[in-house]
């Protein structure tokens, strides 16, 4: 009698889509019991990835398939660890692990009798999620063209004068992939680097975020930067394919720029620079208040009392944007703004001060340059901290 795992999970999975362990018994004798069940014990923790901890977090039991294996999807329970927001916490990794066996009756009186352990790899999660037509369990590095930089790009992106913000990259250990160790910058005065700290072995440490715009005080370059590129390094060997940041011009309307969470748990930004609107709502209730002297000795009023009274029970900030005119190459990330569950309108880039935003738009036509030759987007939002300040 012997149990092996023989499908795991990716070296790094996305948290919201499937992360699959397959386990299966060679013996046909234990297999024909009725009472057979899989069991896979998880382990799931932070820190150190040693620190797995003596007892398991969660116990799964399964019942054999028509195929007599059991396939376990711990993805919900491991997305469920992921609390904290990235605004707070920009390294969010997950380590865990199954130990699995069969437990089964030899009568139907019996207690149930366990078979030998198998335990699995150490095994990563993101807070992210996988998309169709990815296999389940392919290798996150071959999920983006940029990676270890933690984005679908564009390749073509564009910024202002103003502009700071920092991307997240990847810099814990992949399998047999490269660690990467700086982010090259290179613009028409020359070539910059940012170096990235050096893992040591702890969820936290696993991803680094790098500066992507000269508002911030580490940018690694100093000359006019009408254009520059980005790409990650280990040594002088290049890592994935560049991203370009070509200057605009200030436009007639303020500047709206965003950030949200991309489908690998990191920060991607956009600016909206044609005409943005803001738009405060507030949701009134009335009550007749009961006027007059009813606790003197004679009814009488005051000619400032009223018998209709407005009570303001909420207030909302909406938020209106537009793009400018953009490639087709946006789709992909617009469609990553839509489904996010963090978004923040970076309104004072200096301080590094955001407004926290919830999209409203629940649908925009795909659109493409053979179709509509030009492409613009409009987007909706409310601002998540209204008017009146409550706790």
């Amino acid at each position: 009698m012997a149990i092996s795992i023989i499908q795991n999970p990716a070296n790094i999975s996305v948290s919201q889509s499937p992360i699959v362990f397959a386990v299966s018994e060679s013996s046909a004798e234990v297999l024909t019991s009725s009472s057979v069940q899989y069991v896979a014990e998880l382990y799931y923790f932070s820190g150190s990835e040693t620190n797995s901890g003596s007892e398991a977090d969660y116990t799964l039991v399964k019942y054999p398939n028509q195929s007599k294996t059991g396939i376990f999807d711990v993805s919900r329970v491991i997305n469920s660890t992921f609390s904290e927001v990235l605004a707070e916490v920009s390294s969010s990794v997950k380590y865990f692990a199954i130990d699995s066996y069969v437990q089964y009756k030899t009568s139907p009186s019996s207690s149930f009798f366990t078979g030998s352990h198998v335990k699995s790899d150490t095994f990563k999660a993101i807070e992210g999620y996988s998309i169709f037509q990815e296999p389940t369990s392919e290798s996150i590095e071959l999920k983006s063209d940029y990676w270890p930089i933690m984005t679908e790009g564009p390749t073509s992106q564009s910024y202002f004068d103003s502009n700071g913000g920092r991307m997240g990259v990847w810099i814990g250990s992949n399998g047999t992939e490269t660690v990467p160790n700086r982010i090259k910058y290179v613009d028409s005065s020359g070539t910059g680097f940012y170096t990235l700290p050096t893992t040591s072995g702890t969820t936290q440490t696993q991803i680094a975020d790098f500066p992507i715009g000269n508002q911030e005080s580490d940018f690694p370059l100093s000359g006019s930067n009408q254009t520059f590129t980005i790409q990650a390094q280990s040594g002088s060997t290049d890592l994935g394919d560049p991203i370009t940041f070509t200057y605009e011009c200030t436009k007639k309307y303020p500047n709206v720029r965003i950030k949200w969470k991309n489908r690998f748990g990191q920060f991607d930004y956009f600016n909206f620079n044609l005409v943005s609107r803001e738009s405060f709502e507030t949701q009134r209730s009335r009550y007749q208040p009961q006027i007059g002297s009813w606790d003197s000795r004679t009814l009488s009023y005051e000619n400032y009392e009223s018998s209709i009274q407005n009570y303001i029970t909420d207030s909302t900030l909406k938020l209106s944007v537009n793009t400018d005119y953009v490639s087709e190459d946006y789709n992909d990330i617009f469609k990553q703004l839509m489904v996010s569950d963090e978004i923040y309108w970076v309104y004072d880039e200096e301080n590094s001060l955001v407004k926290p935003l919830t999209m409203d738009t629940s649908r925009f036509n795909i659109q493409t340059h053979v179709v509509d030759k030009l492409i613009q987007y409009s987007f909706d939002f409310t601002q998540g901290q209204g008017y009146k300040l409550i706790f």
